[in-house]
């Protein structure tokens, strides 16, 4: 084993793909942790059956998004990547969890409140994404706000096994990043980029370089001519100006002495051509791994493959501590 702390995240094969909101606050840290920690990242397909999607329409998404988890740095020579559903005793263990926990604990989660109910699997979602997290002996786990709650059900879920049955899990920590830019939908700045919200206002890594530069030259600004940063009184802008920042490496400060007396014309076209630039080499990569899906499957069998022992391990080891016979 590793001497490197263990962290693991996992990410859905659903939607569009990852938008720049995803990229800026989470793959691109992913990619960033690789040499520091023992990184172990899941393609979390299980979840995403929630949703009922369409089966050849899953297959696709799942190798869109490995293909672009790799074009956007994710080596799997340097972590472990894989598919939730090759490991067998990320269910087993859910079914374990599910038994110590409390209905009414379930019934808080605020995924399944926001969404007015909807089936089973969703209300046991925060369970399965305990097992995931608690299989692998992760010691830290990257969230932003609105995963809180279910890494703190993780960490209760992991004590009370402990305390109940000896110790078996690490109790994972959150991960805080050292920057995680809010970025904004282009067409309702006071909300934040949404995969499920999509529409002209998102940015998708992947997609056609003029579709890119049309939502930008059309995002929503605010009245004057003036690029300065003021999230209150000037949200379009100072979303852009976020932009811009962390697509150019150049600080908003300097940003808005550069555009003093420039107008929003100029302004927009400087934004277009920074992450234009920024997604070119991540798009290339991407065209030349989506056409090989071989690879992208083989990826995912030696992700599964260094996965599967741990899972297994911890596996063995929970079913003698709840007290089942072991397997022949």
């Amino acid at each position: 084993m590793s001497d490197r702390r263990r962290v693991l995240s996992g990410i859905q094969p659903t939607g569009a793909g990852k938008h720049l909101g995803n990229y800026l606050g989470a793959v691109r840290h992913w990619a960033a942790m690789q040499d520091e920690f023992e990184c172990f990242y899941f393609m979390a397909d299980l979840h995403s059956l929630t949703i009922t999607p369409d089966p050849a329409e899953l297959r696709q998404q799942c190798r869109k998004l490995v293909a672009e988890l790799l074009a956007m740095g994710v080596d799997p020579a340097k972590s472990t990547l894989f598919a939730q559903s090759h490991v067998p005793e990320h269910p087993e263990l859910a079914w374990v969890l599910s038994c110590l926990t409390g209905f009414g604990e379930a019934s808080r989660m605020t995924q399944f409140k926001e969404k007015g109910g909807g089936n089973v699997g969703l209300f046991n979602y925060p369970v399965l994404q305990a097992a995931d997290i608690l299989l692998y002996q992760a010691h830290a786990v990257p969230v932003g706000e609105d995963q809180r709650q279910h890494l703190e059900l993780t960490r209760d879920l992991g004590q009370r096994f402990n305390s109940r049955y000896g110790d078996t899990f690490t109790v994972p920590d959150p991960y805080v990043q050292k920057s995680a830019e809010r970025i904004k939908d282009l067409q309702d700045p006071t909300a934040k980029m949404s995969t499920s919200k999509g529409g002209p206002g998102v940015l998708w890594v992947i997609e056609d370089d003029k579709q890119t530069l049309k939502k930008i030259k059309s995002a929503v600004t605010d009245t004057g001519r003036e690029v300065v940063y003021d999230v209150d009184g000037k949200p379009g802008i100072s979303n852009l100006l976020t932009i811009l920042s962390v697509a150019s490496g150049s600080s908003v400060e300097a940003l808005v002495k550069e555009f003093d007396g420039k107008g929003y014309g100029d302004f927009k076209a400087a934004v277009a051509e920074a992450v234009l630039g920024m997604f070119a080499p991540v798009r290339a990569r991407f065209a030349e791994l989506i056409a090989d899906p071989g690879y992208l499957d083989q990826v995912l069998r030696e992700g599964a493959a260094k996965a599967g022992p741990i899972a297994r391990e911890t596996m063995t080891t929970v079913r003698d501590r709840i007290g089942l016979l072991a397997p022949a």
